[in-house]
């Protein structure tokens, strides 16, 4: 049974800083992309981040955390990161982590929700203003 669990959600002040790990269980993996979502009341899902399999040598961003939220993973730990900085208003959401069996071409549409195997319950972030 594949589980994955997220945890470090919390209430920040704007500027602020927060870290996310979302821990894996039931796979293999150091084979699987991972990838953040978050989903604020009333939105759609969106893309945070995204790492790749392996040696996670390639990551992507979603367009409004470019600068500011970086991903990595330790695949000893079975455990994905995702480092938020500068942290507004607006990224107040419930995250998400999710994975999917590498492989290039679901790589190449590693924005889409649908891509992904598995997924995370959620982490509550609120950044206060």
């Amino acid at each position: 049974q594949v589980q994955l669990v997220e945890s470090g959600g919390g209430l920040v002040q704007a500027g602020g800083s927060l870290s996310l790990s979302c821990t894996a269980s039931g796979l293999t993996f150091a084979a699987y992309a991972m990838g953040w979502f978050r989903q604020a009341p009333g939105k759609e899902r969106e893309f945070v981040a995204a790492i790749s399999a392996w040696s996670g040598d390639m990551t992507a961003f979603g367009d409004s955390v470019k600068g500011r939220f970086t991903i990595s993973r330790d695949n000893g730990k079975n455990t994905v990161y995702l480092q938020m900085s500068s942290l507004k208003a607006e990224d107040t959401a419930v995250y998400y982590c999710a994975g999917f069996a590498w492989s290039f071409t679901s790589w190449g549409r590693r924005e889409q929700a649908r891509s992904y195997d598995y997924w995370g319950q959620g982490t509550q972030v609120t950044v206060s203003s």
